[in-house]
């Protein structure tokens, strides 16, 4: 069966040419051949020259992701399989597999598909059209490459509930792929313990992305006062605690977090020194500072503030305002980690806000280390959306 053909524009297809994996509706000169929408085509350059295969789908404004850039590549049970066993391998080395996200997306070349491993089950997200097609192909696959590690999967989860999928013209979608099983998920990182809610926590249940950045935090927690703010199910606050602070307050907005995150610090026997409050950041912080409380090491883990370019402005406004009320409670000499998981909010962005920050309230930053998310959710370079996580820690110093 011939394929159809997306034939690019003059000029166009730049990212895709230095590395990237999106072809865009605007960047289309024509489409040659009958498809139906999450079909394989191939990609020429307007002057026929051959670009690789990929997805179509009219319906997105990422009209065609790419698959290979080898024209001649079959698209079949072969071929997922080598990216699958490639993405496996490159976490066994540079990861701690025990939970780790196992395929993310575009950088591991499986475009719109996310596969977190939560110790002995798997969660799934399909975020394309294409992809969708072969997602149980690709699971069944998985199971089948972890089982020669002995590492038998005991139930699959799928959390497609995310309204990116609209933009593909698809439905939300989340439930059981095969049997069902119990959907709270008891894992272990970095010593410490979780239950993780795969059916009802955010995205996938956990934020993986986060792993070694919570580790950074224990050497500078052993005997302090810590305050984690946006903590969502406890995970800074409990790494907080296992290294030895002397107290730590977890803040969150929503309760169900706030009682998962305690049933977390019950788990690790830390309910003694590390509680969680049901408060909003934006008007906590202000109270605290009026009461005149000061900690040793303040953590900010806040949502994307921004989803879109539309919306950096106001973002900037809320990471400046969040940045410069938790430094006003640092001790001076103490420490603050803060982070921004906004794609948008790039690291210029984000290192200039602080920077505001900081200059508003008088206070020097001397720079720790600066990290970005775990390997396990690789940075491809010339695919922008996939580095995401900027982390930094200072040493906050009054300015005198």
């Amino acid at each position: 069966m011939s394929l159809a053909v997306v034939t690019l524009k003059k000029g166009e297809g730049r990212l895709l040419k230095s590395g990237g994996m999106w072809v865009f509706d605007n960047e289309i000169a024509s489409i040659m051949g009958s498809f139906v929408n999450g079909d394989v085509v191939l990609i020429r350059d307007f002057d026929g020259y051959p670009l690789g295969k990929g997805f179509i789908n009219t319906n997105s404004k990422i009209t065609v992701r790419l698959l290979s850039r080898d024209e001649r590549a079959e698209i079949d049970e072969e071929f997922f399989e080598k990216r699958v066993r490639d993405a496996w391998e490159y976490r066994k080395k540079v990861v701690d597999t025990g939970s780790c996200r196992v395929i993310f997306a575009e950088a591991d070349f499986l475009p719109g598909l996310v596969v977190d491993k939560f110790s002995d089950v798997l969660v799934v997200q399909s975020l394309a059209l294409g992809i969708d097609r072969y997602k149980e192909m690709i699971v069944s696959i998985l199971k089948k490459i972890l089982a020669e590690d002995e590492i038998f999967i005991r139930g699959v989860y799928e959390r497609s509930d995310v309204k990116v999928r609209r933009q593909e013209g698809m439905e939300l979608t989340k439930g059981f792929l095969g049997e069902e099983f119990p959907t709270l998920v008891e894992i272990e990182e970095n010593g410490v313990k979780y239950q993780v809610d795969i059916k009802d926590g955010q995205k996938t249940g956990f934020f993986l992305d986060q792993k070694y950045n919570r580790l950074a935090i224990q050497k500078l927690c052993k005997g302090a006062r810590v305050l984690d703010c946006f903590t969502h199910t406890g995970s800074f606050a409990l790494n907080a605690g296992i290294a030895g602070a002397s107290s730590v307050i977890g803040v969150d907005a929503s309760q169900l977090a706030v009682d998962q995150a305690t049933e977390n610090a019950k788990l690790n026997g830390l309910s003694d020194r590390v509680e969680f409050l049901c408060a909003d950041v934006f008007d906590l912080l202000p109270e605290l500072e009026e009461r005149g409380e000061k900690f040793d090491v303040v953590i900010l883990d806040p949502p994307a503030f921004t989803k879109s370019r539309s919306s950096v402005k106001n973002a900037v406004k809320g990471y400046r305002e969040i940045n410069l009320r938790a430094m006003k409670l640092v001790k001076d000499g103490g420490f603050l980690a803060t982070c921004s998981c906004s794609h948008f909010m790039d690291y210029e962005l984000f290192t200039q806000t602080i920077g505001q920050a900081a200059k508003n309230v008088h206070k020097r930053l001397r720079q720790v280390e600066y990290r970005t998310q775990a390997p396990d959710h690789p940075i491809l370079w010339a695919a922008d959306e996939s580095y995401y996580l900027k982390f930094y820690i200072f040493q906050v110093c009054s300015d005198r």
